[in-house]
């Protein structure tokens, strides 16, 4: 059965630093994509940002560019390293793994196609302090 597990979270100072990791157990695809979304509470979940299996590449939403960085191990694990954080950013944060996706990573990681995703991780609470 496939698993995602998320960690990492924690409270932080604002303009500290966090890493959050995406474990993947019995993951056998090729071609899929990671994501982290985070949802704060009373907000819809957002897309936050993604990688590609295929080539590597990735996607950050306009919020956290130039703050987060996304990366795989290319086995089991997607890290995403949060720099700068802002009050803002206090949420859950949510890995999800999207199977054979036909359309971009950016074009996936919104709002609109969580439902597609195939599989979610438990989240993990990321709160940062003003």
């Amino acid at each position: 059965e496939v698993q995602l597990v998320e960690s990492g979270g924690g409270l932080v100072q604002a303009g500290g630093s966090l890493r959050l990791s995406c474990e993947a157990s019995e993951f056998t695809f090729d071609d899929y994509y990671i994501a982290w979304f985070r949802q704060a509470p009373g907000k819809e979940r957002e897309g936050v940002s993604c990688i590609s299996s295929r080539d590597g590449s990735t996607y950050y939403a306009d919020s956290v560019k130039g703050r987060f960085t996304i990366s795989s191990d290319n086995a089991n694990t997607v890290d995403l390293q949060m720099n700068s954080l802002k009050p803002e950013d206090t949420a859950v944060y949510y890995c999800g793994a999207y199977v054979n996706p036909y359309y971009s990573c950016g074009y996936l990681t919104s709002t609109d196609h969580i439902s597609e995703y195939d599989y979610w991780g438990q989240g993990t609470q990321v709160t940062v302090s003003s």
